[in-house]
């Protein structure tokens, strides 16, 4: 039965987190862990501006909207600090190593490689069935061979972007809270929750902000479960990569990260009524790209 809870592998997941898993050094491990990110991107982007010199303000507004392929590779490739600053964190505060957060290296990697054949051979299904389209014409965003060109290092970019939320959100925080509290309601919803939070934008979002935010913390979820019945972040990075890129560098909205996209969707964030309708469609998406990593790794 799809909802047959199957945690075995989550024992040896967390057992690294057991020595450190009092509640106070969670608290001050991702504090410490945010400050240094936010630090570190700060930082980083700064130097940017700095050397661009008279360029910086259209480089900045061009970041606000991921609208070109710099812009997207500096914001992508941004969130490596992320990885730095909990890495650091895990060995400072819990004393343990950070290669901890993604579980047996080795089954991680092949676990990787099952989902990635999985939701591979899913998007050529989506992409083959109708509709065809999403409510209108795709719109051509750049040509297929300079994309065809910059995918390598797109797809680099954006494994760097998602490794880092998994790694945060899947590894470090669920890893202590299931050490420290044996219910799944504890280690699986907190984290999710801190993930939606992170995905809450009414700024760019408007009326659909909380219902993207409940989105998010649905994946989050469902990535938690995924997790534990793997015993590695692998499966959850392949998951979330996957998706990415087809929202990132396949077809993306024109008015949000769209500087890597081959196509544009033919509305864009601030039309309320669309997204809202195409939601419940990803929903469906997600279910079955949950489904179909379960069935790659027989959990």
């Amino acid at each position: 039965m799809i909802w047959r809870l199957n945690y075995a592998a989550h024992e040896q997941f967390i057992a690294p987190a057991r020595e450190s898993a009092a509640l106070w050094r969670l608290v001050l491990g991702f504090t410490l862990a945010a400050l240094g990110y936010v630090a570190l991107s700060q930082m980083f982007f700064q130097v940017v501006y700095s050397f661009l010199g008279a360029q910086s303000s259209a480089l900045y507004e061009n970041l606000l909207k991921g609208s070109t392929p710099q812009a997207m590779y500096l914001l992508l490739f941004s969130f490596a600090f992320m990885t730095m600053a909990v890495g650091v964190t895990v060995r400072i505060v819990h004393r343990r190593s950070a290669l901890g957060l993604l579980g047996d290296l080795r089954l991680a990697l092949a676990q990787f490689g099952a989902v990635s054949a999985a939701m591979l051979g899913l998007m050529i299904v989506v992409f083959l069935l109708p509709p065809w389209d999403m409510g209108g014409d795709f719109v051509a965003n750049m040509s297929a061979s300079r994309w065809v060109i910059l995918l390598p290092i797109s797809l680099v970019a954006v494994l760097v972007q998602v490794s880092a939320e998994e790694i945060v959100f899947r590894g470090y925080v669920q890893q202590q809270l299931a050490a420290r509290f044996r219910s799944p309601l504890v280690w699986m919803i907190l984290p999710s929750v801190l993930f939606a939070l992170g995905h809450y934008l009414p700024d760019t979002a408007g009326e659909n902000a909380l219902f993207i935010a409940v989105w998010a913390g649905l994946f989050g979820i469902m990535m938690a479960d995924l997790t534990a019945r793997a015993g590695t972040l692998g499966p959850a990075i392949a998951l979330h990569l996957w998706n990415n890129v087809s929202a990132v560098l396949i077809v993306s909205l024109p008015d949000d990260l769209s500087g890597l996209a081959l196509y544009l969707a033919p509305f864009g964030l601030g039309d309320t009524a669309e997204i809202r309708a195409w939601l419940p469609v990803d929903f469906v998406l997600m279910f079955v790209s949950w489904l179909a990593a379960r069935l790659a790794l027989r959990r």
